[in-house]
């Protein structure tokens, strides 16, 4: 059934109706094609779900009929925050579609200093909107109950300063002084069992990886240094992999 996120402001609760605006109201309309009897889903964006019925068309405007609500189900049991380094190209498109689908909470990139793609400021916004939409589009084609926070650029420093707020602190390095990272999730398991919604972040670098200096710099403040295994994974590869990961240890 297609799902669409609508804000607050638009659902009518006493009368239970919703409606639907804009580009999701035209895709209704002509891309998909539906009609007056027709069954969506919506979302809030925050806790709940609703099946509803399509009753009116109006220029660029869907109403809908509330028939039944629950709690949102396809939400991970916990809050996993991908910060990463800027890749080359249009793998980042890649990286945040695929972290939404594996559940991520918050997409955020950052500068580290073998990047070799920058952040222009002249462009900067126009790419956060894409970034956003992209992490939209993801969430509404995989079922998922909410869509993931997509941050603006900031340096590596106060990436890792954010990084380091959560309960699971990973910083996924290729260097020496890791552990595995199956050794570091079942260890951290003690400390969040019986957590509701505990914090994971993950620090994952660019193509050149992280310098030593960095490397310390995010060991210093409370990362947890992490490897992934015997192979060299793509950039583009981690954060699903590293979801991936997080999923089985903590969800299925």
């Amino acid at each position: 059934m297609p799902r669409f996120f609508v804000p607050k402001e638009n659902f009518d609760f006493e009368n239970n109706k919703v409606s639907i605006i804009g580009e999701d109201a035209r895709h209704i309309s002509f891309s998909l094609r539906k009609a007056v009897g027709d069954r969506i889903t919506v979302s809030n964006g925050i806790d709940a779900e609703y099946e509803c019925v399509l009753e009116r068309f109006e220029n660029e405007k869907v109403f809908c009929r509330i028939e039944s609500a629950k709690e949102l189900e396809t939400e991970p049991p916990f809050i996993a925050k991908i910060y990463q380094a800027l890749p080359k190209g249009d793998k980042l498109d890649t990286i945040i579609q695929k972290s939404t689908e594996c559940g991520a909470s918050l997409i955020g990139t950052f500068e580290s200093e073998f990047c070799i793609a920058k952040e222009k400021s002249d462009s900067a916004e126009r790419k956060l909107e894409r970034r956003r939409r992209i992490a939209y589009e993801a969430a509404k084609q995989c079922g998922r109950g909410k869509i993931p926070e997509v941050c603006a650029t900031v340096d590596f420093k106060t990436a890792v300063k954010e990084a380091s707020k959560a309960d699971i602190p990973i910083f996924c390095y290729e260097g020496d002084g890791t552990a595995p990272l199956g050794e570091l999730l079942r260890f951290s398991r003690k400390k969040i069992d019986g957590k509701k919604c505990p914090e994971i972040s993950v620090i994952i670098g660019s193509e050149g990886g992280f310098s030593p200096e960095e490397a310390n710099f995010a060991k210093e403040n409370g990362m947890l240094m992490a490897g992934l295994g015997r192979r060299i994974l793509r950039c583009e590869t981690v954060a699903g992999f590293v979801l991936a990961c997080l999923v089985y240890e903590l969800e299925l």
